[in-house]
Protein backbone atom coordinates (compact mmCIF):
# COMPACT_ATOMS: atom_id res chain seq x y z
CA UNK A 1 0.00 0.00 0.00
CA UNK A 2 2.92 1.99 1.10
CA UNK A 3 4.49 1.72 -2.42
CA UNK A 4 1.16 2.36 -4.28
CA UNK A 5 0.93 5.23 -2.50
CA UNK A 6 4.18 6.57 -3.29
CA UNK A 7 3.99 5.55 -7.08
CA UNK A 8 1.00 7.23 -7.53
CA UNK A 9 2.57 10.88 -6.29
CA UNK A 10 6.16 10.64 -8.35
CA UNK A 11 4.69 8.59 -11.25
CA UNK A 12 8.65 6.76 -11.57
CA UNK A 13 9.24 3.59 -10.22
CA UNK A 14 12.89 3.75 -9.93
CA UNK A 15 12.30 6.96 -7.83
CA UNK A 16 9.56 5.50 -5.83
CA UNK A 17 12.26 2.78 -4.96
CA UNK A 18 14.04 5.34 -3.17
CA UNK A 19 11.63 7.39 -1.80
CA UNK A 20 10.39 3.94 -0.53
CA UNK A 21 13.60 3.63 1.02
CA UNK A 22 13.63 7.08 2.24
CA UNK A 23 10.75 6.58 3.70
CA UNK A 24 11.15 3.00 5.70
CA UNK A 25 14.32 4.50 7.12
CA UNK A 26 12.23 7.19 8.54
CA UNK A 27 10.02 5.42 9.80
CA UNK A 28 12.14 3.22 11.04
CA UNK A 29 13.59 6.31 12.85
CA UNK A 30 10.51 7.27 13.97
CA UNK A 31 9.00 4.17 15.15
CA UNK A 32 9.07 5.08 18.96
CA UNK A 33 6.96 8.38 17.89
CA UNK A 34 4.63 6.21 16.92
CA UNK A 35 1.46 5.66 18.96
CA UNK A 36 -0.07 2.37 18.68
CA UNK A 37 -3.62 3.52 19.84
CA UNK A 38 -3.83 5.18 16.23
CA UNK A 39 -3.60 3.39 12.94
CA UNK A 40 -0.32 2.87 11.31
CA UNK A 41 -0.93 3.02 7.59
CA UNK A 42 -2.11 6.68 7.91
CA UNK A 43 0.87 7.63 10.00
CA UNK A 44 3.17 5.90 7.48
CA UNK A 45 1.27 7.70 4.49
CA UNK A 46 2.35 10.51 5.61
CA UNK A 47 5.61 10.41 6.12
CA UNK A 48 5.53 9.00 2.62
CA UNK A 49 4.01 12.20 1.61
CA UNK A 50 7.31 14.24 3.15
CA UNK A 51 9.73 12.15 1.58
CA UNK A 52 8.00 12.46 -1.54
CA UNK A 53 7.84 16.24 -1.06
CA UNK A 54 12.16 15.89 -0.66
CA UNK A 55 12.71 14.01 -3.74
CA UNK A 56 10.91 16.09 -6.14
CA UNK A 57 12.80 19.33 -4.47
CA UNK A 58 15.81 17.32 -6.02
CA UNK A 59 13.98 17.72 -9.50
CA UNK A 60 12.66 21.49 -9.38
CA UNK A 61 14.57 21.75 -12.50
CA UNK A 62 12.54 18.93 -14.23
CA UNK A 63 9.35 20.56 -16.35
CA UNK A 64 7.18 17.71 -14.99
CA UNK A 65 7.31 18.49 -11.33
CA UNK A 66 4.05 19.59 -9.40
CA UNK A 67 4.01 22.86 -6.68
CA UNK A 68 4.02 22.10 -3.56
CA UNK A 69 0.13 23.21 -2.97
CA UNK A 70 -0.79 20.91 -6.06
CA UNK A 71 1.20 17.98 -4.45
CA UNK A 72 -0.33 18.16 -1.10
CA UNK A 73 -3.63 17.76 -2.49
CA UNK A 74 -3.05 14.79 -4.02
CA UNK A 75 -1.07 13.67 -1.12
CA UNK A 76 -4.27 14.28 1.52
CA UNK A 77 -6.64 12.77 -0.93
CA UNK A 78 -4.36 9.77 -1.31
CA UNK A 79 -4.21 9.46 2.49
CA UNK A 80 -7.94 9.67 2.91
CA UNK A 81 -8.62 7.00 0.59
CA UNK A 82 -6.07 4.72 1.50
CA UNK A 83 -6.96 5.24 5.13
CA UNK A 84 -10.76 4.35 3.93
CA UNK A 85 -9.80 1.16 2.22
CA UNK A 86 -11.33 -1.91 3.34
CA UNK A 87 -9.56 -4.14 5.37
CA UNK A 88 -10.12 -7.00 3.86
CA UNK A 89 -8.74 -5.76 0.64
CA UNK A 90 -5.78 -4.76 2.15
CA UNK A 91 -5.56 -8.42 3.76
CA UNK A 92 -6.47 -10.23 0.23
CA UNK A 93 -3.59 -7.83 -1.47
CA UNK A 94 -1.52 -9.25 1.03
CA UNK A 95 -2.69 -12.98 1.12
CA UNK A 96 -2.62 -12.93 -2.51
CA UNK A 97 1.49 -12.69 -2.34
CA UNK A 98 1.82 -15.34 -0.20
CA UNK A 99 0.23 -17.66 -2.87
CA UNK A 100 2.95 -19.79 -5.21
CA UNK A 101 3.11 -17.93 -8.48
CA UNK A 102 1.54 -20.25 -10.37
CA UNK A 103 -1.49 -20.29 -8.24
CA UNK A 104 -1.33 -16.27 -8.60
CA UNK A 105 -1.15 -16.26 -12.07
CA UNK A 106 -3.93 -18.61 -12.11
CA UNK A 107 -6.58 -16.54 -10.04
CA UNK A 108 -5.20 -13.54 -11.89
CA UNK A 109 -5.82 -14.72 -15.00
CA UNK A 110 -9.01 -16.19 -14.07
CA UNK A 111 -10.26 -12.54 -12.76
CA UNK A 112 -9.42 -10.51 -15.72
CA UNK A 113 -11.54 -9.58 -17.95
CA UNK A 114 -12.43 -12.23 -20.52
CA UNK A 115 -11.19 -14.59 -18.35
CA UNK A 116 -13.22 -17.81 -18.59
CA UNK A 117 -12.66 -21.59 -16.42
CA UNK A 118 -12.82 -23.42 -20.12
CA UNK A 119 -10.26 -21.32 -21.94
CA UNK A 120 -7.98 -21.59 -19.46
CA UNK A 121 -8.35 -25.38 -18.73
CA UNK A 122 -7.87 -25.60 -21.93
CA UNK A 123 -4.80 -23.98 -23.20
CA UNK A 124 -3.42 -26.26 -19.99
CA UNK A 125 -4.69 -29.48 -20.90
CA UNK A 126 -6.67 -30.12 -18.48
CA UNK A 127 -10.61 -30.31 -17.88
CA UNK A 128 -12.74 -27.01 -16.84
CA UNK A 129 -13.82 -29.04 -13.49
CA UNK A 130 -10.46 -29.99 -12.73
CA UNK A 131 -9.40 -26.29 -13.14
CA UNK A 132 -12.63 -24.58 -11.12
CA UNK A 133 -11.73 -27.05 -8.60
CA UNK A 134 -8.10 -25.94 -8.38
CA UNK A 135 -9.67 -22.30 -8.30
CA UNK A 136 -11.84 -23.36 -5.41
CA UNK A 137 -9.16 -24.51 -3.05
CA UNK A 138 -7.18 -21.62 -3.86
CA UNK A 139 -9.90 -19.04 -3.21
CA UNK A 140 -10.29 -21.04 0.18
CA UNK A 141 -6.83 -20.73 1.18
CA UNK A 142 -7.16 -16.70 0.50
CA UNK A 143 -10.34 -16.55 2.56
CA UNK A 144 -8.88 -18.35 5.37
CA UNK A 145 -5.53 -16.10 5.06
CA UNK A 146 -7.92 -12.96 5.12
CA UNK A 147 -10.19 -14.04 7.88
CA UNK A 148 -7.08 -14.54 10.04
CA UNK A 149 -5.41 -11.55 8.96
CA UNK A 150 -8.56 -9.28 9.91
CA UNK A 151 -8.32 -11.13 12.98
CA UNK A 152 -4.69 -10.46 13.73
CA UNK A 153 -5.56 -6.64 12.61
CA UNK A 154 -8.20 -6.15 15.03
CA UNK A 155 -6.96 -8.00 18.26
Amino acid sequence: MLYAYIVSLVRNPTDADDVLQETNLVLWRKAGEFDATRPFLPWALRIAQFQVMAQLKKYRRSKLVFDDDLLKLIADEGIEEFADTDPRRMALAGCLQKLPDAQRVLVAERYEPGGSVNSMAEMRRTTPKALSEMLRRIRHSLMLCIEKSTREAFS
